[in-house]
């Protein structure tokens, strides 16, 4: 015999679970030849004056991305941009009050689109480079480490990389990024071989402005030619 069902019980616990799930998320961005973190530092609660990752609360009605989407837009204006869900991190002592998952995320995003400031429940949005990050609070450090390994395998894979450069770019600023992400020192006319070989960038008719240097020649992606390639069994890599 099935018992009926209590929906103000159901609610309650409905009500527990969604405050006892997170999104963090960690946003990649490239400047001046750095791989660089988004972090804001908390307005108020436990972890006030402290640095995080942008994150919050999922609510009832929205899915898990959805609710990345608009955390990152609340708390830093950022929108319409590459995210992707990395892993649910669950240790029982990660939140200090209680029992709380969160779920990472990582995000891409190009620099120069964006004009980053704090809001919601952040009181400051900063650009850390990626070798000069604070103790952060929680597991945040561990997300975030873990998020730069998973961009590493991604980037080996698929050219998700050209989501931090601007439209146009040269190819030393294309392995420069490359260099950043993978933490390694590359061959420049080696790399240049490779990466024209795969025929996925479109040469341009034009070069680089008001640079003190010799203007180098500008590219851009395809993902058009990419998609075909893909469909061959074409596999990104250095």
């Amino acid at each position: 015999m099935s018992k009926k069902l209590d929906t103000g019980t159901a609610t309650n616990s409905e009500q527990n679970a969604m405050n006892a799930i997170t999104i963090d998320c960690v946003i990649f961005g490239f400047d001046k030849g750095s791989l660089e973190v988004l972090l804001v530092q908390h307005g108020e609660g436990i972890s006030k004056g402290k640095w995080g990752l942008p994150g919050g609360w999922i609510y009832k009605k929205e899915s898990t991305d959805n609710a990345a989407h608009r955390l990152l837009n609340e708390l830093t204006g950022l929108d319409n941009i590459y995210l992707e869900q990395l892993k649910a991190f669950g240790d029982p002592d990660r939140f200090p009050l209680r029992r709380v998952i969160t779920i990472g995320y990582y995000a891409l995003v190009k620099r120069e689109d964006y004009n980053i400031k704090a809001g919601f429940t952040a009181s400051d949005a900063k650009w850390y480079r990626i070798n000069s990050i604070p103790d952060l609070i929680y597991d945040h450090n561990e997300i975030l480490s873990y998020s730069l390994k998973h961009l590493q395998n991604r980037v080996r894979q698929a050219p998700i990389g050209f989501n931090l450069l601007p439209e146009k770019f040269t190819l030393l600023q294309l392995m420069h990024l490359y260099e950043e992400i993978l933490g390694i020192e590359m061959d420049k006319s080696n790399f240049r071989r490779k990466i024209l070989h795969m025929k996925l960038l479109v040469a341009l008719d034009e070069k680089q402005q008001d640079v003190s240097h010799r203007a180098a020649k500008l590219y851009k992606f395809d993902p058009e030619i990419y998609n075909k390639l893909t469909q061959k069994g074409f596999n990104f890599e250095f």
